[in-house]
């Protein structure tokens, strides 16, 4: 029965990487075995009459509708111009520097992860907006792709995130199955809320080690990252202004969205929709708020939001269909005999997850291999929130790495002819490693994640 579960996985990971629809790979394959298992006598159908119930569940949870909500409030932000305004302004404000125009697109990077938390919409805005400018003011094209294609992804980790409300109901999910596993009933669950304030410290910590390096490269090498002349930068007085134009309104959204849910005054659901309802405010004070923007932006939001829904269902029906040919406790076994316990089986996991970044997308992984994996790494007495936010670390990863690096892609389809691909591949590297020294930091300092939760329980 076991081997049934190792050819039900290894099937879904190829027809994965021969690009079937994600969603009908999952539940058609599991559904395929399930089947076959039956007919072999060696899978008991009495797992499926659990499907309706889990389907209805997915369908009635309140937390999953803060999906469509955040994924309403990042594309009308993205209409309403604001990363074209940001840009402009951080460049203003510290396109004197060496490497300021780096740091700019980095901190612009950063907000918009904290409002829209889209990362195509982010990466192809600030590569159409800032790599022309980057490369007509001397730039390294290594740099300048690497600094857009990086801050682009920080809305994989920067909360109000659409991945940490996808990990935190899945990894909730988890949790209770492992406290059934133990034999333990306790109401006691994680909550997205809890997963939001255990990113921001980590967030923080990568834009500071983004922005460090920029600082180290253009201290070592000032020719790969020139200061901006200064007859482009505009008077004191004007740039306060543009500072509150600009700057403050976003800055108040998101200090409006993340505030109502760190304060506990809301749900992350509850903010979502605050946040949707600022995000038509501003489109509307910006002039761009009409009735064919409103339609473009509801149409790419269901777009999104039934592919992220429809890929939930079919994992739902893989996992069930993967417990019932016991491939769960083949796991297990496997990783509760590993060398270093709980840590062992931990770096294990965190290992094949970003190997699986190279080639798959990061709602693939949150939903074949979490729910799979979360319940035993749980049950061994890993902290949710740490291992949340480890993981949505790891996942951010998966955008850079090439050779199916979404963010790759994204840059590639906008960045002028003279930019080769290997600029950038060559420019995300550094910041790939980066990236994997902030999850060495966080994996040997949990209290990075799990010191804000506890203070503000």
């Amino acid at each position: 029965m076991e081997y049934m579960a190792i050819w039900l996985f290894v099937c879904v990971f190829v027809l994965l990487l021969s690009g079937y629809p994600v969603a009908f790979t999952l539940a058609g394959t599991a559904l395929l075995f399930a089947g076959i298992g039956s007919y072999l006598e060696v899978f008991d159908s009495a797992f499926l009459e659990a499907l309706p119930n889990r389907l209805f569940g997915i369908m009635m949870n309140q937390v999953l509708l803060a999906v469509p909500l955040f994924v309403f409030m990042g594309v009308m932000l993205e209409r309403s111009k604001i990363a074209e305004n940001l840009l402009e302004t951080m460049a203003q404000l510290f396109g004197g520097l060496r490497g300021g125009l780096g740091i700019s697109v980095t901190l612009v990077g950063m907000l918009l992860a904290a409002s829209t938390g889209i990362v195509g919409a982010t990466v192809v805005t600030m590569g159409l907006l800032s790599l022309p400018t980057m490369l007509k003011r001397g730039y390294d094209p290594r740099i300048a792709c690497g600094t857009i294609c990086a801050s682009g992804t920080l809305g994989q980790i920067i909360p109000p995130s659409i991945v940490l409300v996808l990990l935190g109901d899945v990894l909730s999910t988890a949790y209770q199955q492992a406290q059934l596993d133990m034999g333990i009933f306790s109401p006691e669950t994680l909550s997205v809320g809890d997963l939001f304030i255990g990113a921001l410290i980590p967030g923080l910590l990568l834009v500071f080690l983004y922005i460090s390096y920029l600082l180290i490269i253009a201290r070592l090498k000032p020719e790969m990252m020139p200061a901006l002349p200064k007859d482009e930068l505009c008077d004191r007085s004007q740039l306060k202004k543009q500072v509150m134009i600009e700057l403050v309104p976003p800055l108040f959204l998101i200090l409006m969205v993340l505030g109502s849910i760190i304060g506990g005054l809301a749900t992350p659901t509850e903010a979502a929709a605050v946040g949707a309802v600022g995000a038509m405010g501003l489109a509307w004070k910006r002039g761009f708020f009409n009735v064919k923007i409103l339609r473009e932006v509801t149409q790419e939001t269901t777009r999104i939001s039934s592919m992220v829904f429809m890929i939930l269902i079919g994992a739902s029906i893989f996992s069930l269909v993967f417990r019932g040919f016991e491939g769960d406790e083949l796991i297990q076994e496997f990783l509760s005999d590993l060398p270093g316990g709980m840590y062992g089986a931990l770096f294990l996991v965190m290992l094949v997850m970003f190997f699986l970044g190279f080639v798959l997308d990061f709602i693939e992984i949150t939903f074949v291999v979490i729910p799979i994996v979360g319940p035993i790494l749980l049950a061994m007495g890993i902290d949710p929130v740490w291992l949340g936010v480890l993981i949505a670390i790891n996942l951010q990863t998966s955008f850079l790495t090439p050779p199916f690096g979404f963010s790759l892609f994204y840059l590639r389809g906008v960045a002028p002819a003279e930019v080769n691909t290997m600029d950038i591949y060559k420019g995300v590297m550094p910041f790939i490693l980066i990236q994997l020294l902030a999850m060495g930091l966080i994996a040997w300092w949990p209290q990075l994640a799990t010191w804000l939760p506890v203070l503000l329980q």
